[in-house]
């Protein structure tokens, strides 16, 4: 099959709608469930380049959860700790999830917000664990090499069968160069094949050069994962998984800040008051979500004087203060943050410094590179120079 028709295209009145191989060949993908739409094969085109890659990378099991044609987060198959099982709703009966379940399970965990209805992709055959675990979530579909026929089972009750599932081949390789019409103006470039590996991590320009092996592996999640992010984007890295995306932003801060913002509320989620919480009878996972980050957020009292709890919690919960937040997310540490561009400012450093940062891997040449660098001798951070830009649009 050369072509399939989708619903519309971006919007409702966006049509006709389809995707096609110019070339007249066979399309590398197959739908197996469900009628995939326009942003959803753009999320999953994109989405497999990036876990294929982190697969290559890391020789690990890769997963990502996607929105908007950016990954809400990314993560290899590393084990579940205890927390992690609880903070993302791992089922008691789940005792030990395989390698690219847990890959999933922490992609999605890394902003459960914004991957609520996302699309799912793995580097790996897709499991029952997987199907089991996205069952019940609120997502848009899934893209894989392969499904196992249990998985296949599962899937085939989530959305009343309507679940868009579809299948890769993961020997396709793409066209040396891309086209894309604006305008109806066609622009054309080479595909960008860049491979990220250690080799792009040797430049290491700060007083501080010991990068360890695990910060070596986020620093090529986290740049793997912004090849594949619309920019600009800057992507907090810790233990294999990204815990903060800031996307498609005009300022390069804003972008530090935004990812930063969503690491601490990864992390706040951690907290004893946070682990503590006791939910309303018979309440789902997204909803679960929404009062999670109500009660870290700046609406917490007024939520808690208005009674609005009653809806999420079983009890009231006990106030979660400023100062104990902040006091908490100054814990943090060993956090890796990757930037597509480089950092024009010192002022981005001092942001992620904020967050745990400890390891950055930025392209440099600025011509203010002489401050960026200061700025991460002064907090005793180790950052490389990767000299490759990594725009996506």
């Amino acid at each position: 099959m050369n072509e399939i028709q989708l619903k519309y295209g971006m919007n409702p009145n966006q049509k006709p709608s389809r995707i096609f191989m110019k070339d007249g060949g066979d399309l590398p993908v197959t739908v197996l469930q469900g009628r995939p739409g326009f942003i959803n094969f753009l999320d999953a085109l994109n989405s497999w380049q990036l876990v294929r890659e982190l697969k290559e990378a890391t020789g690990m099991p890769a997963a990502a959860s996607f929105k908007h044609v950016s990954p809400a987060g990314a993560a290899v198959g590393k084990p579940l700790s205890p927390i992690d099982r609880q903070i993302y709703f791992v089922p008691e009966d789940m005792a030990e999830p395989s390698p690219i379940a847990c890959a999933y399970i922490r992609a999605r965990g890394a902003d459960r917000m914004s991957s609520y209805g996302d699309f799912a992709a793995l580097s790996d055959i897709c499991d029952a664990d997987v199907a089991r675990y996205i069952k019940p979530e609120v997502s848009d579909g899934i893209i894989a090499p392969g499904y196992t026929e249990e998985a296949l089972a599962i899937l085939a009750e989530k959305r009343g069968g309507t679940y868009n599932v579809i299948q890769i081949d993961p020997e396709y390789v793409c066209a040396p160069s891309e086209t894309k019409d604006v305008f109806g103006i066609t622009f054309e470039q080479g595909h960008n094949f860049f491979k990220i590996d250690r080799e792009l991590l040797s430049d290491v320009v700060t007083a501080n050069k010991d990068i360890p092996e695990e910060a070596l592996i986020d620093m090529m999640i986290s740049l793997i994962t912004l090849k594949y992010t619309q920019s600009n984007s800057v992507c907090y890295v810790k233990d294999g998984q990204a815990i903060g995306v800031g996307a498609g932003q005009q300022s390069r801060v804003h972008c530090t800040r935004l990812a930063g913002n969503k690491a601490d509320t990864w992390y706040l989620r951690q907290h004893p008051k946070v682990l503590g919480l006791r939910f309303a009878e018979g309440i789902k996972r997204a909803n679960r979500d929404n009062a999670i980050d109500v009660y870290i957020g700046e609406e917490h009292d007024d939520v808690l004087r208005e009674g609005e709890w009653q809806k999420w919690f079983a009890e009231r919960p006990e106030v979660l203060t400023a100062e104990e937040k902040a006091a908490w997310i100054a814990t943090q540490t060993g956090v890796t943050v990757g930037s597509d561009a480089f950092f024009p400012f010192g002022d981005n450093v001092e942001r992620a410094r904020k967050s745990g940062v400890c390891y950055i891997a930025e392209p440099g040449g600025s011509i203010r590179d002489d401050n960026v660098i200061e700025t991460a001798d002064k907090y005793g951070i180790a950052m490389c120079f990767t000299h490759m830009r990594l725009f996506h649009h």
